[in-house]
């Protein structure tokens, strides 16, 4: 097995998306609150290398970009507006990144696959194709109804066993210390 030009794409295609999305982040971060984070860049960059992992051997250079950027609106709005709206619990932003994205980057690559990069895959939407897109859309509607009832029928075993939520007052004090019995954080007054 060697590297070639394949290789080559999916590793320009990779840094491409994830640039994209970093920089999308912090713009909507610089427009929203007139102050980018470090954590925001990451979490762009993040997000922009989950969504363009499927996509990354199919489509061109100019594609990744799209991808990254795209990403970076998308993931931004699902960690800063959709997760706050809902209100679920999602402390490290999986979902809202890695999830949101991943969902997004195989629908994109039904959109923006094109066998000038990868012969032997299929083009997509944008090159005549929008049965792929179709193919992606089920994949992505099947994967995800598989991982909510087999996590859900996890969750309810643990929780039945173990439980799920530590207790009220030891959440009050902090997990750091009810939990690991040390202090992660020094407060100086």
């Amino acid at each position: 097995m060697t590297s070639g030009t394949l290789a080559v794409s999916a590793f320009i295609n990779t840094h491409l998306a994830a640039a994209g999305a970093a920089i999308a982040w912090a713009v909507l971060e610089w427009l929203t609150s007139r102050r980018p984070t470090a954590l925001g860049l990451i979490s762009g960059a993040i997000a922009g290398l989950a969504t363009v992992t499927p996509a990354a051997g199919y489509v061109t250079p100019l594609g990744a970009i799209g991808i990254g950027i795209l990403t970076g609106i998308v993931c931004y709005y699902s960690v800063v507006v959709v997760k706050n709206k809902l209100g679920y619990d999602d402390s490290l932003d999986a979902f809202g990144v890695h999830g949101v994205g991943g969902m997004l980057g195989v629908l994109l690559t039904g959109v923006l696959a094109t066998t000038a990069i990868n012969p032997k895959g299929a083009n997509g939407l944008a090159y005549g194709n929008p049965r792929q897109l179709l193919v992606q859309f089920i994949a992505v509607i099947v994967c995800a109804a598989f991982s909510f009832v087999l996590s859900f029928g996890l969750l309810k075993l643990i929780d039945k066993v173990i439980g799920l939520r530590v207790r009220p007052d030891h959440e009050g004090i902090g997990l750091d210390l009810t939990q690991h019995r040390e202090s992660a954080y020094t407060i100086v007054g």
